[in-house]
């Protein structure tokens, strides 16, 4: 199992597991990503930036995707809340985080979100920053068991209210 850069051949797979993230989380009555985000265009859009990410297994199957940058979110500069490290200081953000079914408790998120902090380290960049839905117990669950805070609230750019997280690297 290895994560790289997405291509744009990926763009099938990492769609599909949006999709099936889609159904698990509406299944859930959890109301993310059910206005047709994240679609295509924005998974192509951050190939084109090298910011997604897949992680496939021995047999180059794509069983989890992931974008992630070091570019700041302009939805947190303003946040019911304080930041663990100034917003002005550069951090990595994590979005559009998925598994693909069949692979769910696996321990792929900890693994992606482990490569994440460790290319933050190489960087010297000291802290990651994470958002998700009020609901999305599983995703708060995972992201406070890999040390991750609580910082506050902040809003998406169409007007969603989430919960923002921020975990300091060292």
């Amino acid at each position: 199992m290895k994560i790289q850069l997405s291509t744009f051949e990926d763009v099938p797979a990492i769609i599909a597991i949006i999709n099936d993230a889609k159904e698990y989380l509406a299944s859930q009555k959890i109301d993310q990503w059910q206005n047709g985000y994240p679609n295509a265009e924005q998974v192509a859009n951050d190939i084109k930036n090298n910011e997604s990410y897949v992680v496939v297994n021995d047999e180059n199957e794509v069983i989890a995707t992931a974008m992630f940058t070091t570019n700041p979110e302009p939805t947190y500069k303003i946040i019911d809340g304080n930041w663990n490290i100034d917003e002005n200081e550069k951090y990595g953000v994590v979005h559009r985080m998925a598994i693909k079914k069949e692979f769910r408790k696996f321990g792929l998120a900890t693994f992606m979100f482990h490569e994440f902090h460790m290319q933050l380290l190489e960087k010297n960049i000291k802290s990651l920053k994470i958002d998700t839905h009020e609901k999305n117990l599983g995703m708060q669950a995972l992201i406070k068991k890999l040390g991750y805070t609580y910082c506050g609230i902040i809003y998406t750019n169409y007007h969603a209210k989430r919960v923002a997280f921020e975990k300091v690297i060292s």
